[in-house]
């Protein structure tokens, strides 16, 4: 029975008192899966309730493969033996110069930083990707961004030679702050011994399921918190698109301002005619970079009339244009004026794209598909990648195949209930009552408990009359693995 419960109820086991029997003989564990619906919890889906996301997140935890998020390059520890192995293993043979980047696409003249490495011994370096002698006089262009390379050691790839590789490498570490480079025949690679983007200085923290929770702050958004939603205004009911542009926001009425704000339709003018536009244009004739100015903002200014509390008097002043959403927004947090209330609603959020996590946790992927691509798979879809799914190496398999069993367990059972047109981040919410019993009965069965009582009040309700098989069959399954299934059902 504990078993049977979530992972989150299971880490407060340890404090529950022991129970004051020694032994209780005959007495058959029960689970009544009844009709009632699952949680409405917005942050409960498909996966939470079967565990599947469990599972997920320790695949991309254990076999993931880091990313920057904005270049995309593979982000990985490495010691110097680690990256000597893998040059020896992709270029075997082949001539190496391994060098030390003390200098990675950085603006200056860098003549201090020369010197001081020609009097250390160091007489190359591969500066803009030419190698040259750092004898020769080198005049570098102050406001361009340069790289030096520093040659550290030159020779072949080869198995005989890897102390020296190692050592070349390590010396390279140490003057670059954990970067090294290399140049294989014509072929430029780098190397970071730090989880860290070499190029954008992005560090990817530890590896752990929690980085791929929504639920946990590690992972969640920093917008939303996880939710992949936010209420914000709906542009549809914000903007009349249809309308010349002194009527094109619905908020705005004659010549009345917004309040806490100095839009007015005035204003408006003034902006609409420094970016040069026709008033009377639609909003959505506009080029895609003339509405994003009007929503955004754009670097044009405007005068500003402000009054006097007593009206005594009005003042002027030029303001830059913030743009028409940043400025209702700001209206908004000090009005709350229900004009305005009436064109907000629940929107997508425009950081994760609904996706609910942080940049880092979505740039890592298992076989091409992030953690976000996997969960927006149908069960069905889901079920095919895992069964065709091939774990070569021996870490991979010892690591990889007690989970992939388990995502196989479940995602089977719930194809077998006909719910394999069901995506794995589908929110609990949406579900009908029949999808939602049947989904509480794959997490009990994905327990793989065995001698206990299973009652199931009608199990078929919402239930296609072509899939009643298929239930039956689950539960006939249920009951061979040693378990007893009690079904409380109007239909015979």
């Amino acid at each position: 029975f504990m078993e049977s419960l979530s992972s989150y109820a299971r880490q407060f086991l340890g404090q529950m008192e022991k129970p004051r029997v020694d032994r209780v003989d005959g007495l058959s564990p029960t689970l009544s899966i009844d009709q009632k619906t699952v949680n409405r919890n917005p942050r409960s889906t498909v996966g939470t309730i079967t565990e599947i996301l469990d599972h997920l997140r320790l695949l991309m935890a254990r076999l993931g493969t880091p990313r920057c998020p904005i270049c995309a390059t593979e982000i990985s520890t490495l010691s110097a033996g680690q990256i000597a192995d893998r040059l020896l293993a992709d270029a075997p043979d082949a001539k190496l110069h391994v060098m030390a980047p003390i200098v990675w696409h950085r603006k200056g003249e860098y003549r201090k930083e020369l010197r001081e490495a020609l009097a250390d011994g160091f007489i190359r370096a591969r500066i803009d990707g030419e190698l040259r002698s750092l004898e020769e006089p080198i005049t570098l262009a102050r406001y361009e961004k340069h790289a030096i390379e520093l040659v550290v050691d030159r020779m072949r790839a080869r198995s005989d030679k890897r102390a020296r590789l190692v050592e070349a490498i390590e010396t390279a570490l140490s003057l670059a702050d954990g970067l090294v480079t290399f140049l294989i025949e014509d072929d430029h690679r780098l190397f970071s011994a730090s989880r860290t983007c070499p190029e954008h200085g992005i560090s990817i923290p530890e590896m752990e399921p929690r980085l791929f929770s929504f639920n946990a702050p590690q992972g969640a958004c920093e917008e939303c918190n996880g939710l992949g939603r936010l209420e914000d205004f709906n542009l549809d009911r914000l903007l009349n698109v249809n309308a010349g542009l002194m009527d094109f926001l619905t908020v705005l009425e004659d010549d009345i301002r917004l309040p806490f704000t100095t839009l007015s339709r005035s204003t408006l003018a003034q902006v609409v005619e420094k970016l040069g536009i026709d008033p009377s244009t639609p909003f959505r004739d506009l080029s895609a970079a003339h509405q994003d100015a009007l929503l955004y903002g754009a670097n044009v200014t405007y005068i500003a009339e402000r009054a006097r509390e007593d009206g005594s008097r009005t003042s002027r002043s030029q303001v830059t244009w913030g743009g028409v959403l940043p400025i209702v927004r700001r209206s908004w947090k000090w009005s709350k004026m229900n004009r305005l209330r009436a064109c907000r609603d629940s929107v997508v959020c425009p950081k994760c794209n609904g996706q609910r996590l942080n940049p880092v946790a979505l740039a890592v992927d298992f076989r091409g598909h992030n953690i976000d691509g996997l969960t927006r798979m149908t069960i069905e879809d889901s079920r095919q990648l895992f069964d065709d799914l091939s774990l070569e190496t021996d870490h991979d398999k010892l690591v990889g195949e007690p989970i992939v069993r388990e995502l196989q367990a479940r995602l089977e059972f719930l194809d077998q209930v006909g719910l394999g047109y069901l995506t794995i981040d589908r929110s609990a919410a949406s579900l009908s009552g029949g999808e939602a019993q049947r989904i509480r009965l794959a997490s009990q069965v994905g327990a793989g408990l065995q001698g206990v009582t299973y009652i199931l009040d009608e199990p078929s309700i919402g239930l296609h009359p072509r899939d009643l098989n298929r239930l039956l069959d689950a539960l006939e399954a249920l009951r061979d693995r040693g378990n007893s299934v009690l079904v409380v059902e109007h239909d015979p």
